[in-house]
């Protein structure tokens, strides 16, 4: 049986594991949560009730946590294209540009996202205060951290970069990118050319105008 995704194409985590699905061209059925397949909630639910998608199918066995379905497809389903490199000193330098992005510039977009889909207009502001307090910092570290690298933890593609995609993705829609960074919108910028993230990006398009603080005319 083929892999299976319970996720949203238009859902940042969702993307990220997407990415490492088609940088190995794995098989796989995407079970989409939405409104028009409410059979996929109810399974989805059944299987992980603390509601937090995406979540990994692969016959008897459940994966959850974007970072974890990544290495389990790592160890299970190796590709040519390997996410986490064999060295354990180079793994943990992977392991931990994939918490920053999804700690410090994904969570940091997400207070903005969640206080407009509050419709309070209050809450929204506040989301967007504080994710333009956070993310600012954010870019100035990874600026200086991505300095003389292609990928965010060296030459090859990886988790991180799996993990970066969305995040400075959505991020640079909620507080743009400043030209200060330059190093690091080029980094966008390459993650938006690799043909997995790309095709993820183009797969979700008709979503954009669901996007609560209004989707940018680009990308």
């Amino acid at each position: 049986m083929p892999l299976a995704l319970y996720g949203h194409r238009f859902s940042s985590y969702t993307q990220k594991v997407l990415v490492a699905l088609y940088e190995n061209a794995l098989p796989f059925e995407l079970r989409s949560l939405g409104p028009d397949t409410p059979e996929n909630t109810t399974e989805w639910l059944r299987r992980w009730p603390l509601r937090r998608f995406p979540l990994l199918v692969d016959g008897d066995r459940q994966v959850v946590e974007t970072s974890i379905i990544i290495e389990y497809l790592h160890l299970a389903h190796p590709g040519p294209v390997p996410l986490l490199p064999d060295d354990p000193m180079q793994a943990l330098e992977v392991r931990f540009m994939d918490r920053f992005f999804d700690l410090h510039v994904m969570n940091a977009a997400q207070h903005a996202v969640d206080g407009a889909l509050t419709g309070d207009p209050v809450k929204r502001a506040d989301g967007l205060a504080l994710s333009a307090e956070k993310l600012p910092r954010a870019y100035t570290w990874a600026e200086g951290h991505l300095a003389g690298r292609t990928w965010a933890a060296g030459d090859s593609f990886s988790m991180a970069d799996c993990a970066a995609a969305p995040a400075l993705f959505y991020a640079d829609w909620v507080h743009p990118i400043p030209d200060s960074c330059p190093g690091l919108r080029a980094y966008r910028a390459r993650l938006l050319a690799r043909p997995s993230f790309a095709r993820a990006v183009d797969e979700a398009r008709d979503f954009r105008p669901f996007f609560p603080l209004g989707a940018p005319d680009r990308d």
